[in-house]
């Protein structure tokens, strides 16, 4: 039988959440950002552990080409659509624009705390090192698959534009409105990548055409689909309501 008051309880779990802020202070170099309950607490918990205990660069593990299988599309599939929740005014048509041309008009634009800002068409990230891997996606929703994806390491990327010495995030702007950022050492990581492949053919619309994220040490919500705007900065941004924060997620989902 549990013979735990609830009051006892909650002063274990406040315990718990002081010690974790205590073992971590000083610590605020690669700080992520974290505020508003004790939850917040246990996220930035999680962050440091993964810092301090794994090996920076350890690569997810990358499978067989047997091992492909079905990946379900869930969460936007087609932000030009009206009828979704999350279409956006603005950047819905903008979308639907650019699928008309079969996104020849379409543009990444990296900028921020860069000393070369640039718009990549999709034929300049084609033209670059390229990188395939055979990943699991493993969604917080309780379903994983696993799928084959192509891109340009997103390091690639940033050297191309000369990120400053200064610079301590990745900012993902997509045109389904979410937002999102990853910092540097994911950033840098040999198996984050900004995807234009899957399973061989060119990136489908429910998967992100055409280029999205991907995070693979991180939860699958990481991995934005549908990338319009990379941003490069020194400071956190939680992006308001179109970001993790403040819709309930974790900004580290590290796994």
């Amino acid at each position: 039988m549990n013979t735990r008051s609830p009051m006892s309880r909650r002063t274990f779990v406040t315990g718990m959440a002081t010690s974790a802020g205590l073992a971590l202070t000083g610590c605020t170099q690669t700080e992520p950002p974290t505020y508003g309950n004790i939850l917040r607490m246990g996220d930035l918990l999680t962050y440091k552990a993964h810092r301090l205990l794994l090996p920076s660069q350890s690569l997810a593990r990358e499978y067989d080409y047997r091992d492909i299988s079905s990946v379900p599309a869930i969460g936007t599939t087609n932000p030009a659509d009206p009828n979704k929740s999350i279409f956006n005014k603005e950047y819905g048509p903008a979308y639907d624009r650019l699928l008309a041309s079969r996104f020849f008009d379409w543009r990444l634009i990296v900028e921020g705390s860069v000393t070369r800002p640039r718009a990549f068409s999709l034929s300049d990230l084609k033209r670059m090192p390229s990188r395939t891997q055979i990943t699991r996606h493993t969604c917080e929703e309780g379903w994983s698959a696993i799928a084959q994806w192509t891109g340009v390491p997103l390091r690639n990327v940033l050297q191309a534009v000369g990120t400053r010495t200064t610079a301590r995030f990745v900012q993902f702007h997509a045109y389904d409105a979410y937002a999102d950022g990853i910092d540097m050492l994911d950033a840098l990581h040999p198996q984050t990548i900004l995807a234009y492949g899957m399973n061989g053919r060119d990136l489908p619309i429910s998967h992100g055409a055409p280029l999205r994220a991907r995070v693979e040490t991180q939860l699958g919500y990481k991995s934005l689909k549908f990338l319009r705007r990379i941003v490069v900065t020194d400071h956190f941004d939680d992006h308001g309501r179109h970001g993790s924060i403040q819709n309930g997620w974790s900004w580290y989902a590290g796994i």
